[in-house]
């Protein structure tokens, strides 16, 4: 498990079809294995590997990313159950941050995307913050400086096929954004 800079906040970058780094992930974050583990992906191909997706995820998509957008969909069954914990759906975001997209690119899959931290701390900014935090949690720090942002990406709900979205966290992306986008489309 790798901690990272994203262009959110620092996460915790594993091999989501290793069950053990998965479960480090959890282990790492002191998280409830209730709580389904967001994937940063470099594609929407990569998406398409993931997730069976609908025509708005293809339309947000080209919106917003790279950016701090994450994006539910319903999984596909190669994806272990433990990183949707049982849910049956995938949360994806393509990163606008070099690092971890370098990390994606070189392992030729896509890598986990929680934050790193203390499950209910406060998200990390800085390298020192995930070392202070995690303290020997986790072995791996890539130091890229203060991440751009201090707010979490927004996450928007594709799975229900009557409501079409629903926006579970306004992030760095305000909702009337997102709103305004699809009352355009």
């Amino acid at each position: 498990v790798l901690g990272m800079p994203t262009d959110t906040f620092y996460g915790l970058a594993a091999d989501p079809f290793n069950l053990r780094a998965v479960d480090r992930v959890y282990e790492i974050k002191s998280r409830s294995r209730h709580k389904p583990l967001s994937l940063l992906i470099e594609s929407v191909d990569q998406a398409e590997e993931l997730a069976h997706l609908p025509e708005e995820f293809y339309a947000l998509a080209r919106k917003f990313w790279p950016g701090p957008l994450t994006i539910i969909a319903k999984a596909a069954s190669r994806l272990p159950l433990k990183v949707t914990a049982n849910t049956g759906h995938v949360a994806l975001r393509v990163p606008n941050a070099a690092i971890p997209l370098a990390v994606i690119r070189s392992a030729g899959i896509p890598i986990t995307a929680t934050s790193a931290n203390l499950s209910g701390a406060s998200e990390c900014t800085t390298a020192m913050a995930v070392r202070e935090q995690l303290e020997d949690r986790i072995s791996i720090i890539v130091d890229g400086g203060t991440s751009p942002r201090e707010i979490a990406s927004t996450i928007i709900d594709l799975t229900d096929d009557e409501q079409r979205w629903t926006i579970i966290r306004e992030g760095a992306i305000p909702a009337q954004e997102i709103s305004q986008f699809f009352a355009q489309g």
